[in-house]
């Protein structure tokens, strides 16, 4: 059997019926399992984590990303987490049994149809890059919403689907295909932002850090903590417990203590290899986060 992962990003986390109706829209679509889904209040987004086959994952992107599409409204968004969109980046993932063109494929394939049926610029990246300078992410995300119009106006930043401007109330939507991505936060036990700042700065590849570590140092106002986020685009290379231990040393430098940690969506089992929930004070985890429990063939 082949098994397909799709973990899109919307820009709402404040409004949970908004999410629950992006959700149920997804669960009315046969042969999809629908993993994981949390929402977050500073952050102001949602992520879903689903699994099917390809075709039943094309289906469903297309059911959850078009309900969000009309539930959201990027006109009245803030959040401290950068975001192009309402449905903000849709990343296929292959599993078992697919490879890498096929999710481009299928990346691709739902890509174009989003752009044409909402009338919204779609941006192709990672593995489903056609153009190599638009594989990162975060280069495609700089500026945000609100730099749209005046980035689009030049040539160079013409969609790869779609109108070649933005949807006043939808934004722009980036789609790719890649391989499994941690999404993991570390709270600490400060409202200094400044010394969360400093530590994002340190690990992050882009600043001479680790490889394959995205970080930045926000305030989560609602909770008055600072918070280290990070994105671990190749945890077999830069480990979730190497990140974790970097982290906390250089916390503890500052003289500050870890509160907590978390991993926002799924995670494939040995992604959390040398280390414990436990020792690195993960909260709302269970084994129902572990990719293999869904898919047991993955493991073999």
């Amino acid at each position: 059997m082949k098994v397909l992962e799709c973990v899109p990003n919307f820009s709402e986390g404040r409004n949970r019926r908004t999410v629950e109706r992006i959700v149920e829209a997804l669960g009315k679509v046969d042969g999809v399992a629908i993993l994981d889904y949390s929402m977050d209040l500073d952050h102001h987004r949602s992520v879903v984590t689903f699994i099917g086959t390809p075709e039943a994952v094309e289906q469903g992107a297309a059911a959850a990303c078009d309900a969000a599409v009309k539930l959201i409204d990027m006109r009245n968004h803030t959040g401290i987490h950068p975001r192009n969109g309402a449905v903000d980046v849709v990343p296929f993932i292959p599993v078992l049994n697919v490879d890498m063109t096929e999710a481009a494929e299928v990346a691709h394939r739902f890509g174009r149809s989003f752009a044409i049926r909402n009338d919204i610029p779609v941006y192709f990246y990672g593995e489903a890059a056609l153009d190599p300078s638009r594989k990162r992410l975060p280069f495609l995300r700089r500026g945000g919403y609100e730099m749209l119009r005046e980035k689009m106006s030049d040539p160079r930043w013409h969609p790869d689907a779609g109108p070649s401007a933005p949807n006043r109330k939808s934004g722009a939507t980036a789609v790719g295909a890649r391989d499994f991505l941690i999404a993991f936060n570390i709270n600490l036990a400060t409202n200094d932002v400044a010394i969360a700042k400093k530590i994002a700065a340190e690990i992050r590849q882009s600043s001479g850090g680790f490889t394959y570590v995205q970080a930045m140092g926000v305030l989560l106002k609602s909770r008055d903590i600072a918070q280290v986020s990070m994105n671990l685009t190749n945890y077999k290379e830069t480990s979730v417990r190497t990140v974790y231990h970097a982290v906390k040393d250089r916390a503890a430098a500052l003289g500050v203590d870890i509160l907590e940690s978390e991993i926002i969506g799924c995670l494939p089992g040995n992604a959390l290899d040398g280390i414990t929930p436990d020792e690195m004070k993960l909260c709302d985890f269970s084994n129902n986060r572990i990719i293999e429990t869904h898919c047991p063939g993955l493991s073999d």
